[in-house]
């Protein structure tokens, strides 16, 4: 996923180079969307991981809580920008929303990332009768 944020990050870093006048501003605020992403990726991780050790509903609680904690941040994040003016909300948003995209690309970079380190996924074997996973 972080390959494919990076990957998308610096296409919209390109696309943005075409237009003139600001410039600087655009950048930023396509690296502050870019490094948000990053940073909701390592958190929704984190907090599946941790989901995966609970309970059902323990496990619920805590995935809405982390579900509200990215999107409360970039709402404060992209609020502040709107309000300050310092850089661009939309283009951040658009920076973060890679994040999706990044998403439907996996399957394509994860092959790639295999043929680039020379390793091969794990084939999946049957369990036996009478085990549990």
């Amino acid at each position: 996923m972080d390959l494919g944020i990076l990957g998308l990050g610096l296409v919209l870093q390109l696309v943005s180079l075409a237009f003139s006048g600001g410039r600087t501003a655009r950048a930023f605020s396509l690296l502050a969307g870019t490094a948000l992403a990053l940073a909701a990726v390592r958190h929704m991780y984190r907090t599946l991981d941790r989901a995966l050790e609970l309970d059902e509903g323990s496990a619920q609680k805590l995935a809405y809580r982390g579900y509200l904690i990215r999107y409360l941040t970039l709402l404060v994040v992209a609020v502040f920008m709107a309000v300050t003016k310092v850089l661009n909300p939309l283009l951040f948003f658009l920076s973060y929303m890679s994040l999706k995209g990044t998403v439907y690309l996996q399957p394509f970079t994860h092959r790639m990332c295999n043929k680039l380190f020379h390793e091969t996924d794990p084939v999946p074997e049957p369990l036996e009768e009478g085990t549990e996973p």
